[in-house]
């Protein structure tokens, strides 16, 4: 009976040997297969490794150039009726604003003085025609001022606000408390008069930008008949005036002190008297 049954546990131990020594293989076996397939391949070596430099994306916006052109120019006419004629003829043509008219007369020369609003892209031909028959200038100033990084920065700042804007309120839109609610509204209102401020500086600069100004300065020289007379006469005639003028002024000054120069006097006699005396 124990033979019998150490003979049972001989052939179910031997039997559970080889099952776990096929299952052995099988497991090894799969795994070099799923190995095979899953296993990432060796890292390369240092030399084999190529770098990338990235790639920057460009903006696709192109950034317009901001130039504010101005002119000044003063020039001599024969005839300030037909210069003006051209002047006005050239504001219509090329689509420009007068924004101020002045005239006046100097000592020998009467003159005419306009400021002119012109489209910036056409300064140049607007300056063209309005010089057109002109010998000379007495003064010619052109100028060109690049504002487009300030411009940008403007912008930007703006473009900020507005996002700040927008998250005030949404916290408004969330508040709960009448406390939170006034300290928003107030963070609101001056972040929109910021907003308004830069707005304004936008439109000021846009506004430089696409109307340049140009003042032109335009006169005649006449001749003063009977100045060198008229002249002399009027200084005679002002030297008399003023003269009369500081006499009125003396008698009046003397009656505003009379009490002072009535004391003078009788000091001055008890001196004289006294000095009188003395001599005797």
């Amino acid at each position: 009976m124990k033979n019998l049954f150490l003979f049972l546990i001989i052939l179910v131990f031997s039997s559970s040997c080889k099952k776990s020594d096929d299952f052995g293989k099988d497991k090894m076996m799969s795994v070099n297969e799923v190995g095979t397939v899953l296993l990432p391949p060796p890292p390369p070596k240092v030399d084999e490794v190529k770098f990338v430099k990235p790639v920057i994306a460009k903006s696709e916006e192109n950034i317009e150039q901001k130039i504010i052109k101005t002119g000044d120019i003063r020039f001599e006419s024969n005839d300030l009726e037909e210069t003006y004629s051209q002047i006005i003829a050239a504001v219509k043509k090329h689509h420009a604003v007068i924004q101020n008219d002045t005239e006046g007369k100097d000592n020998n020369s009467v003159f005419r003085r306009l400021a002119v609003r012109v489209p910036s892209k056409n300064f140049d031909l607007f300056l063209d025609d309005i010089s057109k028959g002109v010998t000379y200038f007495d003064n010619k100033e052109i100028s060109s001022q690049d504002v487009t990084e300030e411009y940008i920065d403007v912008d930007a700042r703006l473009k900020a606000k507005k996002v700040l804007e927008a998250r005030y309120l949404e916290l408004l839109k969330k508040a709960n408390k009448v406390s939170e609610m006034l300290e928003i509204e107030a963070q609101l209102s001056t972040i929109r008069e910021e907003i308004e401020a830069k707005e304004g500086q936008l439109r000021y600069m846009q506004s430089q930008v696409s109307m340049s100004t140009i003042t032109i300065e335009f006169y005649k020289t006449v001749a003063n008949e009977g100045g060198a007379t008229i002249s002399y006469v009027s200084k005679i005639w002002n030297a008399i005036k003023s003269g009369f003028n500081e006499i009125s002024n003396f008698f009046i000054v003397l009656l505003s002190i009379w009490p002072f120069l009535i004391i003078l006097a009788v000091i001055l006699h008890f001196i004289r008297k006294r000095f009188k005396k003395k001599i005797q």
